[in-house]
């Protein structure tokens, strides 16, 4: 066998710079033995190279691929992933064009109600009522029939109702699709005075509130110049606020020239001195047990030292 020369091997050209290329074919394979090459040979050798030809072309795009890859890469820069702050701008841009949908629909549909008498008064309900009549409540109240129900100013119509004299209140509701109720509070008398046109009737504001016969067991009163803003007025409907019903139903005048000055005067004539409004609470249960006793005159005006003649 002979051996290479030894030594330094001669200068080799310089490589010039790797490419990418095709895989090399793989060597074709060692010759079938002879007995096989007229049967099989030509057939596998077909198939084999068939392959081979196949993975150079799978190969060569493959690598095609990657150098266009590399070049979108080196021009749009690299591709960043969503993170979940723009995950957060998204959802938060779908709520506000959500909101700004319904936003617009209400206003439409606020519009049609208001202008248009989809639901309008068509009936209108008055409730708490006796001594008032209800036309006279409808009259006050001034709603034209056919307005929208939107267009109707509720606490404007409870002030015109409010107006009337035996009222005490009135509330108006909006009832959907097409009522209006208006529940009136009417005053109750307290207390009755004459004048020459007849009694009046006040309620417990000293509110004069109607000229009529006064129901039954209502006491007359008697101050110089009653009405809601009288000392004297307001100081005696205290007094008659305060006594219990048993005892209320027995007065038939009470008298108050002065609010230091009241006298009760009960309908069988028994005369009741009550001094002022202090303690009017302690007096009025003074005065419940000493009406058990008999006499003609009950002095309540000092309810520590009560006193009967």
């Amino acid at each position: 066998m002979t051996l290479p020369p030894s030594g330094p091997a001669p200068d080799q050209p310089e490589a010039a710079p790797e490419e990418l290329t095709p895989p090399p074919t793989a060597p074709p394979a060692e010759n079938p033995p002879a007995g096989d090459e007229d049967h099989e040979g030509p057939r596998r050798r077909a198939r084999r190279e068939r392959e081979q030809r196949r993975a150079v072309k799978d190969r060569a795009m493959a690598i095609e691929e990657a150098r266009r890859e590399a070049r979108r890469r080196v021009v749009s820069g690299p591709v960043r992933e969503a993170t979940p702050i723009d995950r957060r701008a998204v959802r938060g841009l779908k709520v506000l064009v959500w909101s700004a949908l319904l936003s617009v629909v209400a206003v439409v549909l606020g519009l049609l109600l208001y202008f248009t008498p989809i639901m309008s008064v068509r009936d209108i309900v008055v409730v708490g009522v006796q001594a008032v009549p209800r036309e006279e409540v409808l009259a006050a109240a001034a709603v034209v029939s056919g307005t929208p129900l939107l267009q109707v100013d509720t606490d404007a119509v409870a002030e015109r109702v409010a107006t009337i004299r035996p009222v005490a209140s009135a509330r108006v509701q909006r009832e959907y699709p097409s009522s209006l109720r208006i529940t009136v509070v009417e005053r109750v008398p307290v207390v009755v005075k004459d004048y020459p046109d007849g009694p009046h009737l006040f309620d417990r504001d000293g509110v004069d509130f109607a000229t009529a016969p006064p129901p039954p067991n209502l006491p007359y009163l008697e101050t110089a110049t009653p009405g809601p803003n009288d000392p004297a007025t307001e100081a005696a409907l205290q007094v008659m606020l305060a006594l219990p019903p048993e005892v209320a139903g027995q007065v038939g005048r009470i008298a108050a020239p002065s609010v230091a000055s009241i006298t009760l005067t009960l309908v069988d004539g028994r005369v009741v001195v009550w001094g002022t409004t202090d303690r009017t609470d302690e007096k009025a249960l003074k005065l419940a047990a000493l009406l058990t006793q008999p006499g003609r005159a009950y002095d309540v005006s000092s309810p520590d030292l009560p006193t009967v003649k």
